[in-house]
């Protein structure tokens, strides 16, 4: 429901913290996959935060607090 609630708008920047933080491996692939979706159809951009190296490494692009630290 919040994912709805929040893509209502059809917003063009996504900020999507933790998606599959709380659910299951199947439902947070399921998430993912929506998400990806969502962006590929309305070509928005979607920043994702996220501690699961798998989910970053499937990124088009990935940052880490580490490498940003170091830019600084």
């Amino acid at each position: 429901m919040a994912i709805a609630r929040a893509l209502m708008h059809r917003p063009r920047l996504l900020l999507v913290d933790e998606p599959t933080g709380n659910l299951d491996p199947r439902t947070g692939q399921e998430v993912l996959t929506m998400l990806r979706e969502i962006q590929r159809e309305e070509q928005n951009t979607m920043i994702l935060v996220t501690r699961d190296p798998n989910i970053a490494a499937s990124s088009d692009r990935c940052l880490s607090l580490e490498q940003l630290n170091k830019r600084a």
